[in-house]
C-alpha cells in the first residue's frame, strides 16, 4: 500500500433481526449502527471527514436511493459531510472501503467512515431473490430459473464436477462448519438454529434442493443487517493511539488489496479461466495474489484466518483453491484435513461466515473487515483464533464478476 490506512474500530448489526418487523428501515439501521460503532471506537461524530456507503440494491428493495443523505442525518456532526455511495452487487461494501482508503491515501481526509448496508427481508422470498438477480445480465443468463443465484451457483458445481470431480460431502462439510462457527457469534442469524446430520444430507425432506446442486444447507442466509468501521491515515492513527495509551502498532492496519473485474457472463468468465493454469477464475485468483503481493506475504501460509464470501458452500470451495491452499479442483483436501475448521492450521470464517452469520449484501465486505480487524487484535470473543495477528478477507460481487482481497492485521 502506497500509505498505511488503519481501522480504529467500528460495530454491526444483529444480523437475526428483522427490522421491518419493529417498523424501522434503512435510515435507522445506518444511524443506529453508525452509533454504535462510533462508541466501541470511541470517537467523537466532530471528528469525521467523510463517508462512504457501500450498498447494492436500496432503489429495488426499498425504492430509495441517494443514501448519503440518509448518512449524514445519522449525527447532526454529520450534516454537510463528503459522501458517496458504492455499488458492485455483493462486494459493495469493499468498494466503499477502497474508496475511502483512496481518500485516505491522496490525502484528502484525515479520518472517513465506511458504512455497508442493506435491507432484504422486507419482501417476499422470490421478490429478493428477482432483486439480487440484477448482478447478473438480465435476460441472458439463468432463464426461468425459480432463484437465479442458487441457480448459478449450482452452475459452478457443475463445472467442477465436469473438471475435477466434486462431492456434497465435502460442501457439506463447509455448511456445517460455517453454521457451528455461526453459533458463537451473537450477531449470526442462525445462531438459535438447530440442525441434525439429515439438515446436510441428500434428504429432499430434511435439506430440500433449491437450484440443481445447492440445497438449503447451502445458501448464505438473506439478510438484514449494517455493519460501519472508520478508517484513518498514519497521523489520525497516531493521535488517536496517543490519546488512548495505546502503541500504534496495536491499531490494525490494511496492509494489502487487490480488486479485479471479470466479464459479466458466467460463460465469459469460464472461457477465459481455459488455460489459466487450472484456475476456474483467474481474476478471483489474481485479487488474492496482488493482495498478498502488496502486503509482503508469501501466500497463505502466512495468514491466520480467511473470512471469505461463501453465499454458497461452493463458493467457499472456490476460495480455499484460490487462497492456495491446495490445487485446482483440490479444495477438498484441506476440508478433509481440517484444515479451515476453529482449530486447524488457517481456519475459514469464524465469524459464521455468509451461511452462519448471514448476507446482508451491502454490508457484507464491510463486516468482513470488522471482523478481521477484531482478530488480529484480540477481540473477536467467542469467535477469536488464538494468537491471530494477519487476517485475509475475500468479497464476491455476482459470478465473481467483482473481486475484491484485503489483508489485515498488526
Amino acid at each position: 500500500m502506497t500509505s498505511p490506512v488503519f481501522i480504529l474500530g467500528g460495530a454491526q448489526s444483529d444480523f437475526a433481526r428483522n427490522w421491518t418487523r419493529d417498523n424501522k428501515g434503512l435510515f435507522e439501521m445506518i444511524s443506529e449502527t453508525t452509533a454504535a460503532a462510533l462508541d466501541e471506537a470511541r470517537l467523537d461524530a466532530e471528528d469525521i471527514e467523510a463517508l462512504h456507503i457501500g450498498n447494492f440494491a436500496g432503489e429495488l428493495f426499498s425504492g430509495q436511493g441517494l443514501l448519503g443523505g440518509m448518512a449524514v442525518m445519522a449525527h447532526p456532526a454529520f450534516s454537510g459531510l463528503p459522501t458517496s455511495r458504492h455499488e458492485a452487487a455483493c462486494a459493495s461494501g469493499s468498494m466503499a472501503i477502497l474508496a475511502a482508503s483512496a481518500d485516505i491515501e491522496a490525502g484528502r481526509y484525515g479520518l472517513v467512515g465506511v458504512i455497508g448496508v442493506e435491507l432484504m427481508r422486507n419482501v417476499p422470498g422470490e421478490q429478493a431473490a428477482r432483486n439480487l438477480g440484477a448482478a447478473a445480465w438480465a435476460g441472458r443468463e439463468a432463464e426461468g430459473a425459480r432463484y437465479l443465484w442458487p441457480a448459478m451457483f449450482s452452475g459452478l458445481a457443475e463445472v467442477y464436477e465436469g473438471r475435477y470431480g466434486l462431492k456434497r460431502e465435502h460442501l457439506a462439510e463447509i455448511s456445517k462448519t460455517n453454521f457451528d462457527n455461526g453459533r458463537r457469534n451473537p450477531n449470526a442469524q442462525t445462531r438459535n438454529w438447530q440442525f441434525t446430520e439429515d439438515s446436510f444430507s441428500a434428504d429432499d425432506e430434511a435439506n430440500p434442493v433449491i437450484e440443481g446442486w445447492m440445497r438449503k444447507s447451502d445458501c448464505g442466509q438473506v439478510t438484514d443487517g449494517a455493519a460501519v468501521i472508520f478508517l484513518a491515515s498514519e497521523a489520525e492513527a497516531r493521535k488517536y493511539a496517543d490519546a488512548r495509551g495505546l502503541s500504534l502498532d496495536e491499531i490494525p492496519r490494511l496492509k494489502g488489496w487487490g480488486h479485479t473485474t471479470a466479464p459479466l457472463l458466467f460463460e465469459a468468465k469460464l472461457a477465459e479461466s481455459e488455460g489459466s493454469d487450472g484456475y476456474t477464475f483467474p481474476w478471483v485468483r489474481k485479487a488474492i495474489t496482488d493482495a498478498y503481493a502488496r502486503a509482503g506475504l508469501s501466500g497463505p501460509d502466512d495468514l491466520d484466518l480467511v473470512e471469505t464470501h461463501d453465499c454458497f458452500s461452493i463458493t467457499e470451495y472456490m476460495a480455499i483453491e484460490h487462497f492456495g491452499l491446495a490445487g485446482p479442483g483440490e479444495a477438498w483436501k484441506p476440508i478433509e484435513a481440517g484444515t479451515i475448521r476453529p482449530d486447524g492450521a488457517l481456519p475459514f470464517n469464524p465469524s459464521g461466515g455468509l451461511i452462519g452469520l448471514g448476507h446482508p449484501v451491502g454490508a457484507t465486505g464491510v463486516r468482513m473487515a470488522l471482523d478481521a480487524a477484531r482478530q488480529t487484535t484480540g477481540r473477536a470473543g467467542d469467535c477469536q483464533i488464538g494468537g491471530a495477528k494477519t487476517a485475509a478477507t475475500y468479497n464476491v460481487g455476482g459470478s465473481t464478476t467483482a473481486s475484491a482481497c484485503f489483508i489485515i492485521g498488526v
